[in-house]
């Protein structure tokens, strides 16, 4: 992958959509630099960058509960990644599975 044709935004990030390559469950949302990009694919484990902490931060490293990537696509305006891996427990901070579990409508 040529990290040339990856459009980040003007703060240098891209979002990156994280899903369980089983079930497709989005996991989370979170954001990579080109640093945390090529972490990413040179260890096969997700790496981000916090906005909050301006820092690079390896998902699991304090957890435990890492994640082993297993494919990596680029959208077609290349300005997002979709992740799925195979997490080794859950994906939020709050030990929910999901980060996205607050539901806001659901059709009966």
């Amino acid at each position: 992958m040529n990290m040339e044709q990856i459009k980040f935004d003007e703060k240098g990030l891209i979002p990156a959509i994280v899903q369980d390559a089983n079930t497709k469950e989005v996991l989370t949302l979170a954001y990579m630099n080109a640093v945390s990009l090529a972490k990413s694919l040179e260890t096969k484990e997700t790496w981000f960058y916090s906005r909050s902490r301006q820092e690079l931060w390896h998902k699991g490293a304090t957890s435990g509960n890492t994640q082993k990537i297993v494919e990596m696509k680029l959208d077609c305006d290349r300005d997002a990644i979709v992740v799925l891996v195979q997490p080794a427990g859950p994906a939020c901070h709050t030990g929910a599975i999901s980060c996205f579990s607050e539901r806001i409508l659901k059709e009966v």
